[in-house]
């Protein structure tokens, strides 16, 4: 049977004449419906953990936008905690996570496969979810990729330069190497069990790859990846995978290739016109619109847009922002960024 959804057919290289759109963190705090449902769970953890109004969100820009695209309601942080690491979020401040720096705190860790129990309701979540979205929406799972979700087990929090984690490769890279390894095997049961839940793609979020240089680059954002794909494509052969390795630049020339990925997804610290010269000759790329133009909207959200539609109109494209939607942004604006994408014509 031939392939009908869209973000399936731009996966498997097809160039459409429209690009199916989604948007990273459509399901958020700016939209009002989203803050309703989040203070009905009472608080971030419990709704990621609440099966039925972690479905509830993951729907809500789906009814009210109509996007080709929802994604899994959950949080790159769930792993860890479903490796043993203490979770919590301060208000206003965002995640925290007891810190494992020494091998003493590693060997405290849960293994590959005791993540299940924990993450239960997530893959729950899924099965509500293909239940539920309209035939034509395409399910999209994900994880953090190890290297991003390593930055915050060994921090403890999020940091702007991802210090302590560079700090540990240098001082103990066994220890280190360890916790790669535990992540990039953790996230490969992860996914294969959302998969076997209903997920339709997987997504891989390398929220910091951008601060890996040289050799690091292609030992802790590559080679995971890699690991990551290949073992899932073996278990479900042709399953469709994204990669994001955010702010990689140069890198992002033929990373998708290189880690099996079936599309790269890029964020705007490069254009469009060099990505459509650089990446897209390898196969389909998602993104790359600047999030701000969520929150400013105006004539420059619309020209924008069609900037990168035309732009990447030459090979396979899925629309999306270059980085995930603030909470700041205009809902009605978001009408307008998809209007735009599905009324272009060159």
């Amino acid at each position: 049977m031939a392939i009908q959804k869209k973000i399936l057919r731009s996966l498997a290289g097809e160039v459409l004449d429209t690009p199916p759109i989604w948007m990273m963190r459509q399901a958020g705090r700016y939209l009002p419906e989203y803050r309703a449902t989040r203070a009905e769970a009472g608080d971030f953890l419990s709704l990621c953990y609440n099966s039925e109004l972690a479905a509830e969100v993951t729907l809500q820009p789906i009814r009210r936008y109509g996007f080709d695209a929802a994604i899994l309601f959950a949080d790159i942080l769930l792993l860890p905690q479903a490796l043993g690491a203490e979770l919590w979020f301060e208000t206003g401040e965002g995640p925290r996570l007891s810190t494992i720096t020494n091998q003493a705190d590693f060997n405290a860790l849960k293994g590959r496969d005791d993540i299940h129990d924990t993450l239960a309701p997530i893959y729950e979540t899924v099965r509500i979810l293909r239940r539920e979205l309209p035939e034509e929406t395409t399910l999209i799972g994900f994880a953090g990729a190890p290297w991003t979700v390593a930055t915050y087990m060994i921090a403890g929090r999020g940091t702007p330069d991802q210090g302590p984690a560079h700090a540990l490769k240098a001082q103990d890279r066994d220890v280190f190497q360890s916790i790669i390894d535990l992540l990039t095997e953790s996230t490969i049961e992860y996914l294969a069990a959302q998969i076997d839940a209903g997920a339709e793609v997987v997504k891989i979020f390398d929220s910091w790859a951008g601060s890996l240089k040289g050799q690091d680059f292609v030992d802790f954002a590559m080679e995971p990846a890699k690991r990551i794909a290949q073992e899932l494509k073996r278990r479900y052969p042709h399953f469709p995978v994204i990669a994001f390795p955010r702010e990689a630049g140069e890198q992002y020339i033929g990373f998708a290739k290189a880690v099996g990925a079936d599309c790269v997804a890029v964020d705007n610290s490069v254009t469009p016109e060099w990505v459509a010269e650089h990446v897209q000759k390898d196969g389909c790329v998602q993104g790359n619109l600047k999030s701000s133009h969520m929150v400013t909207g105006g004539t420059a959200l619309v020209e924008e847009t069609e900037r990168v539609v035309r732009a990447l109109s030459g090979g396979a494209h899925i629309f999306n922002l270059g980085h995930g939607i603030t909470p700041d942004a205009d809902p009605d604006n978001v009408q307008i960024m998809i209007e735009t994408v599905r009324n272009f014509r060159s």
